[in-house]
């Protein structure tokens, strides 16, 4: 006997016919919508709120990592190939867990190597960039070597972009797994006269051994310092992120003061200004701030940051957000019950005026290094506190009073570039730091109605052709506007 099949079970067996498919499978497949695959970090099809299509991190797209990589490429010689290592984990606790014989560890949040980051955006531990110079169009060869894909591993720890992602989203011409990168790559550098790679260089799989053991040392030329030339300048891209950035820890520090009261201590505004950067985009701080009341300011790198706050007392909060790899630095110093006294008020005035003055001096068109800016910032220094009755003697200011650098560059790095001379002439897309202070120590040689008062007054400014831009210009520092936040 035949039996007549119903229209709905004449469909499925076509599709079981035609698709080698359980419809069961189709079924839930089609009812619920697929997952985009997961990587080991954001991307514009798993993150749309955070990316937009064509960007490899947010902000910045694969074209203008590949423009970065053919700037390097070419300002190597011929027959070179250029190395770069990114950072390992770090583990903040040696045992955590013990479960089916499977030893886990806590590590702290990864950060990468930023020379490393700039070159290609991978932001996973143990990898490595391979850029062989050649007679191609594009002229060089990109040979990323990563972490594999591993089910145990992933489950602890989270996804893994894996060598397939290598290839699809950073644009490498050949991805290889970072356990071969010891062995693979003696088979790369044997073929080229010049090696660049910042050496001695070591993560938890990949070693620069493995060079010096395949190339004679007089080879090996540093890569750092090239890479550091060309994020000296920053791109329109840079930029957009840097004011986000800024605005980010300006609005940070807004909150903070008006936050700040009598009976807190440095902590509670150590975590009131990491909650409002964080609350607002920012990835973390930049860096562990400094929250110092009163003659805790006197110590320039203070970080411990868990005295109480007291009455009377200024306090220095220096902090800065981090908005996808690239740091704000800010700094500002009010008083905890709201109103300057008459000498806090003439010192800080001392101090804002030689942040004003040297913002002004951050020009293509001024013709000035950051070296010679401080110099600047030295005499206005020198001018505020004698006008206020200080009897300096030589050495008193750029030794005791005011013994830092006004500035530094900013980017990737909150100390950017660090290896490049504060002594070039600023141009237009740099962005530096201008950052002023003086600090007074209980000393019967200045005068006693300063003593335990530490002022520093930081902005973080673009340089422009004929005009400086600030980028932390949302963060109050005029006395007026200071007092006016804690009012309200």
């Amino acid at each position: 006997m035949k039996y007549k099949l119903s229209r709905p079970i004449r469909q499925c067996s076509f599709i079981w016919q035609r698709f080698g498919t359980n419809i069961r499978s189709l079924s839930a497949s089609a009812l619920t919508p697929a997952k985009p695959r997961l990587y080991g970090q954001p991307t514009a099809k798993t993150h749309p709120h955070l990316m937009k299509p064509g960007e490899v991190t947010p902000g910045i797209t694969a074209t203008e990592y590949e423009f970065r990589r053919a700037r390097l490429i070419n300002m190597l010689p011929e027959n070179s190939v250029a190395i770069a290592l990114g950072y390992r984990t770090r583990y903040m606790s040696n045992k955590v867990l013990y479960i089916s014989n499977n030893l886990q560890f806590m590590h702290y949040p990864f950060h990468q190597n930023t020379d490393f980051f700039y070159l290609c955006g991978f932001n996973e531990p143990d990898a490595a960039i391979v850029l062989e110079k050649n007679n191609t169009r594009k002229g060089y060869k990109m040979t990323m070597f990563v972490p594999p894909k591993n089910t145990s591993v992933e489950m602890w720890d989270g996804s893994r972009t894996g060598v397939l992602g290598a290839v699809e989203i950073f644009g490498a011409d050949e991805a290889i797994e970072s356990t071969r990168f010891n062995s693979k790559i003696k088979e790369i550098v044997k073929n080229y006269k010049d090696i660049y790679i910042d050496l001695p260089a070591k993560t938890n799989i990949l070693s620069s051994d493995s060079i010096y053991k395949s190339t004679s040392r007089a080879y090996v030329k540093p890569l750092s310092r090239i890479i550091q030339e060309l994020r000296l300048i920053k791109s329109d891209s840079e930029i957009a992120l840097m004011k986000v950035a800024g605005q980010i820890t300006g609005k940070a520090f807004i909150e903070t003061i008006k936050f700040t009261n009598l009976g807190f201590t440095e902590h509670d505004l150590y975590a009131k200004v990491d909650f409002e950067c964080r609350i607002r985009g920012a990835q973390y701080l930049a860096y562990v701030p400094v929250v110092a009341g009163g003659i805790n300011a006197l110590t320039l790198h203070y970080v411990r940051n868990d005295m109480p706050l007291q009455n009377g007392d200024l306090v220095l909060v220096d902090a800065g957000s981090e908005y996808h790899g690239y740091a704000s630095d800010i700094t500002r110093t009010w008083p905890i019950n709201g109103k300057f006294s008459p000498a806090q008020r003439d010192l800080y005035e001392v101090v804002l005026n030689a942040n004003r003055q040297c913002i002004k001096l951050c020009t293509e068109k001024k013709n000035i290094s950051l070296n010679k800016i401080h110099e600047k910032s030295v005499q206005f220094i020198k001018e505020g506190l004698s006008s206020l009755g200080f009897d300096l003697v030589e050495g008193d200011v750029d030794r005791v009073l005011y013994p830092h650098h006004v500035g530094h560059y900013l980017g990737l790095d909150v100390h950017d570039t660090h290896d490049l001379e504060r002594s070039r002439i600023l141009k237009s897309g740099m962005v530096i730091t201008i950052e002023p202070g003086v600090y007074i120590p209980p000393n019967d040689a200045y005068p006693k109605h300063f003593h335990g008062m530490g002022i520093r007054i930081e902005d973080d400014v673009l340089v422009g052709e004929t005009d400086p831009y600030v980028l932390s210009s949302i963060a109050p520092k005029e006395i007026v506007d200071i007092e006016y936040c804690m009012e309200n």
